[in-house]
């Protein structure tokens, strides 16, 4: 069937029905995976994909399972960071509990442990919403975070809670470089990712964003909400339980309660604040921004020779005053405005 494009709109369903319906989309999209795929692990440093992109991705992984709970179904969380170490802890228990368990098998279930551990702390959203939601997720970020570090068989009778991960093996292949953990992190947050924007579209996705909106009137038209919520919950759950076990294998190369803390959960939901609450390419813009923001920030307290008060501050006030911004100015974060400039850009030089 031929169509043409007509406005942001096809002439044709199907067409119209494609996960990306914009030729520009794909183009984008497919320039963008070839530059990740290529470029990057020839061109950049070890530093950058060690310190720089392999974070960016894991924290992009994180922020959109957060994303599809807040941003698609509604249901405000402050664990995030306690599902992440459930799902590096299961990892490591898998390995190490199961010699010969394949890694990328133990991510997975690793993932499914954290979904189940979701769903438990996941039932108060049944009976409470908004500021108590947060407030009991609040609790599972302290309550996991000491079970893993007083339970000596979760940490392999560790009396520390530091352990070194386990090397990352596949077909005999070692994922020891930066470049080679990096590509591996990129495959699985890109399948992930997909799997992510077409579920979003399903009815699963249509229930979410009908719970979301008024979750009385989506029970009256036949939405079960009992079930919606905690399929969120434990989809949710389970993006950051992988999202843990890459930040302890292929990032930190141990497993500690310790690396997730609270302020690891506010620096996720500052994430999708900024990138755009319902969106996953919001995920990945906020990931990057919070990421690479540090980093400008330490070159400017640099380069203007800021004190050394200052200077450990800046972040933190930078941090608060973009999350006030975004909030006012366009509570949809940097999707919105990334939206909007490629309408502009598609309709130029026809103005509206």
């Amino acid at each position: 069937m031929f169509y043409r494009e007509a406005g942001q709109f096809k002439t044709s369903y199907q067409a119209d029905g494609q996960i990306f319906p914009l030729r520009q989309d794909r183009i984008a999209l497919a320039a963008t995976l070839l530059v990740a795929l290529f470029a990057l692990p020839c061109w950049a440093s070890p530093y950058a994909l060690a310190a720089i992109l392999t974070p960016f991705l894991i924290f992009s992984l994180a922020a959109l399972g957060l994303n599809i709970l807040t941003g698609y179904c509604g249901q405000l969380s402050l664990g995030s960071a306690a599902f992440m170490a459930v799902g590096a802890f299961a990892t490591y228990n898998f390995m190490a509990r199961l010699p010969g368990m394949p890694i990328l098998l133990a991510f997975a279930l690793g993932g499914l442990c954290a979904a189940l551990v979701g769903i438990a702390f996941g039932l108060p959203s049944l009976r409470v919403r908004g500021f108590y939601l947060a407030a009991a997720t609040l609790a599972t970020q302290f309550f996991v975070l000491w079970c893993l570090s007083k339970i000596p068989y979760l940490s392999n009778n560790s009396a520390s809670g530091v352990i070194t991960a386990q090397p990352i093996v596949i077909l005999g292949y070692r994922f020891d470089t930066p470049a080679a953990k990096y590509l591996l992190v990129l495959g699985i947050v890109a399948l992930l990712a997909l799997l992510a924007k077409n579920m979003i579209r399903s009815n699963t996705g249509r229930a979410w964003m009908a719970v979301r909106d008024m979750d009385m009137a989506a029970e009256v038209i036949g939405f079960r909400p009992l079930r919606t919520k905690l399929l969120a919950f434990a989809v949710s759950s389970f993006y950051c339980g992988v999202a843990g076990a890459l930040y302890a294998y292929a990032y930190l190369g141990t497993v500690e309660p310790e690396a997730y803390n609270l302020e690891l959960s506010l620096r996720i939901l500052f994430m999708i604040i900024i990138g755009g609450l319902g969106s996953v390419l919001g995920s990945f813009l906020g990931a990057a921004f919070i990421v690479l923001l540090p980093i400008a920030l330490n070159i400017l307290a640099h380069a203007l020779a800021l004190p050394g008060g200052v200077a450990s501050n800046l972040e933190q006030m930078a941090f608060g005053a973009l999350i006030v911004f975004f909030l006012i100015v366009e509570p949809h974060g940097l999707a919105r405005l990334w939206q909007i400039g490629k309408e502009k850009l598609r309709l130029w030089p026809f103005p509206r």
